[in-house]
């Protein structure tokens, strides 16, 4: 009996504290980061937030980040829906860096920004649509992204880079391949 009133007492201030600390904490948004980025958290150390990897994108796919979290404010990522990275011959973003938040990876099948994901329900595939956008874009081709046994769209996990073409071309709404930050 004095366990429940003490709990029924106690109870809004929990939640009050609660509701305090949560809105204290800083909130990072889960983006996608250009290739070569370091871990998060390092990255955000790093990064000078100088912009050249924006500039020297020949695919226009990565921006600078505004609003949100201070911290995040103005470091480069990349919004698939918007633009994919095309993991260009020149390596571009990675050579531009001035901090090393973007460090040279030679080979780009070794490139990990993000794995995409399929949603079979929402694939027009498994409507009997004979699409293979996502496949087709690819810059990887089959080491990434191909058609199962089944006809079905398969992701590779070993050789998805998460650039974000399949998402790019997607044609459904919302999209049935999607890609997750690494």
């Amino acid at each position: 009996m004095f366990r429940m009133g003490f709990r029924k007492l106690m109870e809004p201030v929990a939640n009050y504290i609660q509701e305090r600390i949560e809105i204290s904490l800083p909130v990072l948004r889960e983006v996608l980061r250009p290739p070569g980025a370091l871990p998060e958290k390092q990255f955000l150390e790093t990064c000078y937030r100088c912009g050249n990897c924006v500039d020297v994108c020949p695919a226009k796919a990565i921006r600078p980040l505004t609003g949100g979290d201070v911290d995040q404010t103005g470091t480069p990522y990349i919004d698939p829906d918007l633009a994919a990275c095309v993991v260009c011959d020149e390596l571009a973003c990675m050579k531009s860096c001035p901090s090393g938040a973007l460090r040279l990876i030679a080979d780009p099948s070794q490139i990990r920004m993000g794995l995409a994901v399929v949603d079979h329900g929402l694939c027009v595939r498994s409507r009997g649509a004979d699409c293979t956008l996502c496949v087709d874009k690819c810059p990887l081709g089959p080491h990434a992204i191909r058609l199962d046994g089944e006809g079905r769209v398969a992701v590779l996990a070993a050789g998805c880079v998460g650039c974000g073409a399949c998402q790019f071309y997607c044609p459904t709404t919302p999209r049935a391949i999607v890609v997750h930050p690494a």
